[in-house]
């Protein structure tokens, strides 16, 4: 019997945080310490975190490093360097510490091992525009892309084709001495080459492809962008190079582990559990919609049910309110729930911050319906404004966790008591 719906469905979503802890699922994929140079490079807003962890599990090894993480993300590190940076929109202190990092591995040998610390975030946090495009220009772009809707993999796509570190070109500055990079994936289907833009590893997506993206999502760039993307000899390594020959890749925390965690909790409370996937995409209120069905369903049941599931939906923003993609789906959520008595709801960003506000989510009880009309809110008015923060911040339900220091995205559940 679950007592407190709401304080269930919390450590649900702290279970799922605690999963994907770096100091709790690295260790098993690192290998015996390396006998020459040891360098550690790393982007993400697990980068600090994954530094600490890498210190803890090899206390005597000679190592030096620099890695990026999100501003208020730090973690003491002894013998790597931690530097902070501006996400979602990149600022200066992100470009410097790309050019550090490229510093750092320059010269290398063969006989030298670099160990990569890649998580969600770093496309942003590692930031040093090609050729084609100042910093300024580049934050402007990104702003376009956040805005418009674009699913995760796509906006990398672009990320990675306006970059000089991204897109596997940070493997070919790491040459040739070994490579081993170790990541946190954010991506919906856990695409490695996708995770932080990918900038060790070999990159799929193409320079035409880019094109169609910003066409298909009318991100505004200049003719020297477009010049820049037409030509061929700008394409991003694909694989076959040599550099990528002595490259060893291991994803060590995912969203997939994070939500059957989660399950084998609600499972121990007598619940029929139904993970919807890890790997769901697709406008957030239209994601809840269908999510709110499903549960709908299961309301004849005599047995309470959970639904959970992971991934990255997005927001087309057309409103100037505040809120993330977690807040936007969970306010479709109570609004198509319409405050049914069965049904409760979280949705939270597993690294603390949902899209760039200070709070990692939010939940519902069936209460907060008719408490929202009882205070004179409009619930429909403050989704069509993307407002959803301002909404459940006077419902007093936002979920503030502060940095979590790791990033598999999103965990949503619906509880039907």
């Amino acid at each position: 019997m679950i007592e407190n719906p709401v304080e269930f469905l919390q450590n649900l979503f702290h279970v799922a945080v605690d999963t994907a802890d770096p100091s709790k699922c690295l260790a098993e994929y690192l290998p015996t310490p390396p006998k020459g140079r040891v360098v550690v490079i790393g982007a993400g807003k697990a980068s600090a975190a994954m530094a600490q962890a890498l210190e803890k599990e090899w206390p005597d090894v000679q190592m030096e490093g620099v890695v990026v993480t999100r501003y208020g993300y730090h973690q003491p590190c002894s013998r790597i360097k931690i530097i902070e940076a501006a996400h979602p929109v990149p600022d200066d202190a992100g470009e410097r510490v790309a050019k550090q990092i490229l510093e750092l591995v320059k010269g290398l040998g063969e006989g030298d091992a670099v160990i990569a610390l890649i998580s969600g975030g770093g496309s942003s946090l590692l930031s040093l525009p090609a050729s084609c495009l100042s910093a300024d220009e580049k934050r402007e772009i990104n702003r376009a892309l956040l805005k418009s809707g674009a699913p995760i993999q796509k906006m990398n796509t672009v990320r990675k084709h306006l970059s000089s570190i991204k897109g596997g070109r940070l493997a070919e500055a790491v040459a040739p001495a070994k490579l081993m990079t170790y990541l946190i994936s954010d991506i919906p289907g856990d695409e490695s080459s996708a995770i932080a833009s990918g900038p060790t590893l070999p990159d799929p997506t193409t320079l035409s492809q880019t094109i169609e993206i910003i066409d298909d999502y009318k991100i505004p760039i200049s003719d020297k962008v477009m010049a820049y993307l037409s030509d061929a000899t700008n394409e991003t390594p694909k694989g076959k190079e040599a550099f990528f020959e002595r490259n060893e890749v291991h994803i060590i925390a995912k969203a997939g582990k994070s939500l059957s965690a989660a399950a084998d909790i609600a499972k121990s409370k007598d619940l029929s559990v139904t993970i919807l996937g890890d790997d769901i995409e697709g406008e957030a209120r239209v994601v809840a919609k269908d999510h709110v069905n499903m549960a709908l369903r299961q309301e004849n049941d005599a047995q309470s049910a959970l639904l959970i599931s992971g991934g990255e939906t997005t927001v087309t923003v057309k409103g100037d309110g505040r809120g993330g993609r977690n807040a936007e789906y969970l306010l479709s959520a109570l609004i198509n729930s319409s405050g049914h008595p069965r049904i409760y709801g979280i949705a939270c960003d597993t690294d603390g911050i949902d899209g760039s506000e200070d709070n990692a989510g939010a939940y519902f009880t069936p209460q907060c319906w008719e408490r929202a009309k009882d205070m004179g809110l409009n619930c429909r008015a403050y989704l069509e404004n993307n407002d959803a923060y301002s909404l459940f911040e006077k419902l007093g339900t936002l979920i503030k966790t502060g940095p979590t220091r790791t990033n598999v995205n999103d965990f949503r559940a619906l509880l039907v008591l």
